[in-house]
């Protein structure tokens, strides 16, 4: 064969994945094997043309809740929107951080930190209980549905005296129990009650506190460490349309659209 004509058979060849055989300098791999693998492709420099390489892995929203345990608003945007977002999308789409915090104030009393929460004491402990399930479970497909339950019930704290053992509470028992037997009850109790607790609490106080802008109520909703009012209102119109508008990887089909319900305005200061 004359090497014109073998050179138009190369470029027939090829075309379709490298118009032009355009490849980089120092490209040691045969036209034919360019679009094999991603890293052959951006050795030769040639990725764009390789449609059918697999997509890199993009990084999933990253959605922080700064919440209170019996703010109606916080309750409502968690149960109707985010446990229901977290349920539909893939995993790798939306990593989720709980604060239980909000609009407490941290004080020292005799040397030991004290809670105010705008709920009152039950909240105190309903914020200290999450917390201390967060912290034992520590997987966070293991604790949220717990929280979830515990936040869809008629009361986080229902017939909870402030000396009480928290888990002695029906609905967290039961909570507990359904959603993740696993745990230690043993040791959510001993948290909530001892040191463990109270530095988990100080933490998400600091946490809140280093907010930037400020956070002036509940809930308070950063998407990829930012808020503005518009992600805001976004997030509490349709979590699931946001995320899905924001994620920058392959979108799965629930992405085709939904909208949930309007949340009132949240516990202000």
């Amino acid at each position: 064969m004359a090497p014109a004509v073998a050179l138009a058979v190369l470029v027939a060849l090829v075309a379709p994945v490298a118009p032009g055989l355009g490849a980089a300098p120092g490209c040691d791999h045969p036209a034919h094997r360019w679009c094999s693998s991603r890293d052959v492709a951006v050795a030769c420099q040639v990725q764009g043309r390789c449609p059918s390489l697999p997509r890199p892995a993009a990084a999933p929203v990253e959605l922080s809740l700064y919440y209170e345990s019996l703010c109606p608003a916080c309750r409502e945007f968690l149960v109707l929107e985010l446990f229901p977002t977290w349920l539909l999308l893939p995993e790798e789409m939306l990593n989720i951080t709980l604060v239980p915090y909000g609009n407490a104030q941290e004080r020292n009393v005799s040397g030991r930190l004290d809670f105010q929460c705008q709920h009152g004491p039950e909240e105190c402990l309903g914020n200290m209980m999450e917390a201390c399930l967060m912290h034992e479970a520590k997987n966070f497909s293991t604790f949220f549905p717990v929280i979830f339950c515990l936040e869809s019930g008629s009361s986080v704290t229902e017939n909870l005296e402030a000396a009480a053992v928290p888990l002695s509470v029906p609905c967290a028992r039961q909570c507990l129990q359904i959603y993740a037997p696993e745990l230690d009850s043993g040791r959510i109790s001993a948290c909530v009650r001892g040191d463990t607790g109270v530095a988990l609490m100080h933490r998400n106080a600091q946490l809140t506190e280093a907010l930037d802008p400020p956070h002036q109520y509940v809930p308070w909703i950063t998407i990829n460490g930012k808020h503005t009012d518009e992600l805001q209102a976004q997030a509490e119109a349709s979590l699931l349309g946001l995320v899905c508008h924001l994620y920058q990887g392959e979108k799965p089909e629930v992405c085709g659209g939904s909208k949930a319900p309007k949340i009132p305005p949240g516990c202000r200061r």
